[in-house]
């Protein structure tokens, strides 16, 4: 257990049972030393992946993704296919259930921070999700690992963005320098291109909870990511988790 990470348990508010936040052993090479599991390890669960909410906007998002993935190889060339879509989204009405819009008081990433799978691939190649940040709250400063979407549905965030200085050869180490900051409101993405852009934390700023709609390829909660202390340079891996669907089992490259 990391020495910053809260003491207790996590609901799995799915399956109605407690299960301890555990970091894995015997880490490989790519992960630091300190880990942080803030996702909920459950049995396999056919379930919580697909359509986790369905309706035509998200479903028309997912097609057109599906398709320009298969057309084009090029991950900076897909993403900019795929901006009219996801603006659409963005732009649509009534297709996000309030039940994926509030804030969670049990929240992985803490804050009361709501991350609310939408649509996962049962391969880990794709999802949509929703996440919630409630008003004066704030990322942990995180990275993705993952090309894809981000764009602001309610609310507004301010988002702060780190380019790394060194050559990630400590991987329990960072040195990081703010690239850039900008405002977002509703109707307001930027796209995601490791390493490019990839580290950041956002802020809501508005008087209501913000909540932005992800489109990332991978199974982004339930991967091992990295959060980063800019003062520090400390690095350590976590999964925030789903708060409405739990993290199949699985262990990190060179486990034991």
């Amino acid at each position: 257990m990391c020495d910053h990470v809260p003491l207790g348990t996590d609901l799995c508010v799915d399956l109605n049972v407690r299960t301890p936040r555990s970091a894995p052993t015997g880490i490989g090479p790519v992960y630091p030393a300190l880990m942080c599991d803030f996702g909920h390890d459950h049995a396999h669960d056919h379930h919580h992946f697909g359509f986790l909410v369905d309706t035509p906007a998200i479903r028309a998002l997912i097609d057109e993704t599906r398709r320009l993935t298969h057309d084009i190889r090029d991950d900076a060339e897909r993403v900019e296919a795929l901006k009219p879509a996801f603006a659409a989204l963005l732009e649509s009405d009534g297709w996000l259930p309030d039940a994926f819009a509030t804030p969670d008081a049990a929240s992985g990433m803490g804050g009361g921070i709501g991350q609310y799978a939408l649509y996962r691939a049962e391969d880990a190649s794709l999802c949509l999700f929703s996440l919630v940040v409630p008003v004066g709250a704030e990322t942990p400063v995180h990275d993705h690992l993952a090309w894809g979407l981000v764009g602001i549905y309610r609310g507004q965030q301010a988002e702060t963005v780190y380019r790394r200085l060194d050559d990630g050869g400590d991987p329990a180490r960072a040195k990081l320098e703010v690239a850039k900051r900008q405002t977002l409101s509703r109707g307001g993405f930027y796209p995601l291109l490791p390493p490019t852009d990839d580290i950041h934390f956002v802020k809501t700023i508005s008087d209501v909870p913000s909540v932005s709609i992800h489109l990332l390829a991978n199974d982004t909660a339930c991967v091992w990511r990295h959060k980063f202390e800019p003062a520090s340079g400390l690095v350590t891996a976590f999964r925030s988790g789903y708060t409405n669907a739990p993290c199949p089992p699985e262990r990190l490259e060179g486990a034991e």
